[in-house]
């Protein structure tokens, strides 16, 4: 009787918990091949497989082993996970069809005996949190609350240049114990399907309802944002500093952008995104003597937006008219970025905010996170990286995000493990405070 043994520790648990995967009682030097796949959003099956050899005591650990080949290299736990690609080309949708579906990814090992099978579940709603459709005071977007008995702290989060509503954010942060809203601002139900000319009283709105409604720990609200969102985020943060308990930027911008691939073409991409009492805020694209968009226009295929963004950040003036007046934030700010940013230069523009804040003599902690050949999309841990180029859900447009699988995966696990972080010591500075 053979003594193989797959194993997966914990085999079922939150997304972004890491799992030891293991294969024990094999000879030693013994050669075998694990696979991975996922069934995820549209029935799509994602696959990826490697091919280890056995250790003198006759065991593969993925913990600790590189594969000889396959589709991922080096050594890394989850690499079976992140390294995924999809049967059916074009799909990026990396979740489940609903927030409530557990992930169920099937590992299989080929030895030279037998097929060993395993079952690796992953969560993005913990047991017991509630999922609640919010469709009131003008607001469309989706509450999470925390199984757990409150009152809990609050993160508000807003989604990118895509649009829509982000619920698998939104569930994790629920999962982790905070109450979680997850903001529509365009793409959503009864909403607008551009960002041009969105209203940033809209988000005091939202701010407002969520204080009221939830009570959370302390009044603490933080803002959480992607590309879009980031920049956005510490907008906000900046304008409303009052109700801004900590700042989660995501591949943030440093200044105001225009519409940009999100807008209504009877707007134009170089017309507003953002409105204050009425008024356009003043964006970089405006009377810039350097911008073009030529270089994602006419650049290769695929496109990188971050080529035309760089083209108006060498107008010094209309930068610093459109920079966002960060030092009004009150509140600590995490800035998560990386180098090889397809869409806009997210590293340097963490670098303008970081510096600038540091020159000023900020008074709350200031955390940047950058990711070296890392790009855009920065997730959370253990989902696929490989899919760097798309269509934007709004343009149409085919991009690149940049960066590479590997750095991209690295980018997940080690930017959330630090807003975990950031939001528990913002929380306890925050609840000082108010003593």
């Amino acid at each position: 009787m053979s003594n193989e043994i797959l194993s997966v520790t914990p085999a079922d648990a939150l997304i972004d918990e890491p799992r030891a995967i293991r294969v024990e009682g094999l000879a030693p030097a013994q050669r075998i091949t694990i696979q991975a796949q996922t069934e995820r959003a549209g029935s799509v099956m994602w696959r990826s497989q490697a091919e280890f050899v056995a250790d003198a005591q006759g065991v593969v650990d993925l913990s600790s082993q590189a594969p000889l080949t396959g589709s991922y290299e080096g050594v890394s736990p989850m690499g079976l996970l992140w390294s995924q690609v999809p049967e059916k080309e074009g799909q990026r949708e990396m979740f489940a069809n609903t927030v409530s579906q557990p992930l169920v990814t099937t590992i299989s090992a080929l030895t030279s005996t037998q097929t060993l099978t395993a079952t690796l579940t992953q969560h993005l709603m913990a047991d017991g949190v509630q999922r609640i459709e919010v469709r009131e005071d003008g607001l469309v977007g989706t509450l999470f609350l925390p199984a757990t008995p409150g009152p809990h702290p609050a993160v508000m989060i807003l989604n990118g240049s895509g649009g829509g509503i982000n619920e698998p954010r939104g569930a994790l942060y629920a999962s982790r114990g905070y109450i979680a809203f997850a903001l529509g601002y365009f793409k959503a139900p009864g909403l607008s399907d551009y960002i041009s000319n969105t209203p940033l009283e809209y988000f005091k709105k939202g701010l407002d309802w969520l204080r009221r409604t939830q009570q959370p720990l302390g009044g603490f609200v933080a803002l959480s944002g992607q590309s879009r969102g980031g920049e956005l985020v510490l907008l906000l943060g900046s304008i409303y500093p009052q109700d801004v308990s900590a700042v989660v930027a995501y591949v943030p911008g440093a200044v105001v952008h225009s519409g940009q691939n999100a807008a209504d073409p009877q707007v134009g991409r170089e017309g507003p995104a953002w409105l204050l009492d009425g008024k356009p805020l003043t964006h970089v694209w405006q009377d810039n003597k350097t911008a073009t968009w030529a270089p994602f226009d006419e650049g290769p295929s695929p496109h990188r937006h971050a080529r035309a963004i760089m083209t108006a950040l060498q107008d010094s003036d209309a930068v610093a008219r459109a920079r966002i007046e960060v030092e009004k934030i009150q509140g600590p700010v995490i800035l998560l970025s990386a180098t090889d940013d397809g869409a806009w230069p997210s590293s340097l523009y963490s670098k303008m905010v970081y510096d600038h804040l540091h020159e000023v003599g900020f008074a709350h902690v200031v955390q940047w996170v950058d990711t070296q050949d890392g790009g855009h999309s920065i997730v959370f841990p253990y989902v696929p990286t490989t899919q760097l180029v798309y269509a934007h859900p709004v343009s149409g447009k085919i991009n690149t995000g940049g960066g590479t699988p590997t750095a991209n995966a690295q980018s997940d696990e080690h930017t959330w493990a630090a807003v975990k972080d950031f939001l528990r010591n913002a929380v306890r500075a925050h609840l000082a405070r108010e003593q």
